[in-house]
């Protein structure tokens, strides 16, 4: 099961990611978590709380990847737990991705963000 919290503020939408980026119900609702965002400027997956992803989560995320760049969206992932972060660096992709180690795009205290959360 993936779990998406999703936290928007003036200009950065964070889509916090809880469980497993998989094959199935998991890829289809991050994909649709993350199209319903198209008029933020930057866009962040932490992934913090993902223990495992496969062959099709990542080509999901290489696939939002790809959307958010002709509509002018930053996209990074965030807090990519060790065994993730192996996956990504198997498959190269930590070259292809821009991955933080932290959350560096907290939002100032005025913009007060707004949560809501989908279930997949």
């Amino acid at each position: 099961m993936l779990r998406i919290i999703v936290e928007k503020s003036a200009h950065v939408t964070v889509l916090h990611c809880q469980g497993r980026i998989v094959s199935g119900v998991e890829t289809r609702s991050l994909r649709k978590a993350v199209m319903s965002q198209s008029l933020v400027k930057t866009l962040v997956l932490d992934l913090g709380e993902v223990s495992v992803i496969d062959a099709r989560g990542l080509g999901v995320l290489l696939e939002l990847r790809q959307w958010t760049r002709p509509k002018n969206i930053e996209f990074k992932l965030i807090n990519v737990k060790r065994l993730v972060r192996q996956v990504f660096e198997i498959t190269r992709l930590d070259t292809v991705f821009d991955i933080s180690p932290r959350s560096g795009t907290a939002a100032p205290a005025k913009d007060r963000p707004r949560r809501a959360e989908v279930k997949a």
